[in-house]
């Protein structure tokens, strides 16, 4: 296992499909902010303004984390933002499971006829989670022999 974890092309093809999913997930809700707000809002986690909110800014940060996985930069930072907001879903998703609310996940459409929750959505950011967790892990072991190398600067 430790062997997948630490090869370079385990690594960037996690970072490279988290990017690409991120950012796919984020050009139709940067395109309808309206009905993206309306769907954070039926999950029933927020109050009104925090749910516009967070509406209005998640998008964005999916985009930018996934542009800068995909270009290379910023990774433990970017990789760390869409872990954290992995779990976020994972607890949104999983509680309105539980509560049996029937709703639209969001997850890559605005539209209203996307596919709903369930164990399958979960299980799927699930394995994102995961992948962000290589990449995160991947670029803190980079920084650490970074600043061991005997070349940088103290």
């Amino acid at each position: 296992m430790r062997k997948l974890l630490d090869n370079r092309w385990s690594v960037l093809t996690c970072r490279l499909v988290l990017g690409a999913v991120f950012i796919y997930a984020s050009i139709d809700k940067i395109q309808h902010p309206a009905a993206f707000a309306k769907q954070v809002y039926n999950y029933q986690m927020l109050p009104v303004m925090a749910s516009n909110l967070f509406a209005m800014s998640l998008p964005w940060m999916e985009l930018f984390a996934g542009l800068a996985l995909i270009i290379g930069v910023f990774k433990g930072e970017s990789s760390l933002l869409l872990s954290v907001l992995l779990v976020v879903f994972i607890a949104a998703l999983s509680v309105n499971l539980y509560r049996g609310v029937n709703l639209d996940c969001g997850c890559f459409s605005t539209s209203g006829e996307g596919r709903g929750i369930g164990v399958v959505t979960v299980a799927q950011d699930v394995f994102l989670l995961l992948a962000g967790l290589v990449v995160l892990r991947a670029a803190m072991s980079e920084r650490r022999r970074v600043a061991a190398s005997p070349l940088a600067t103290r």
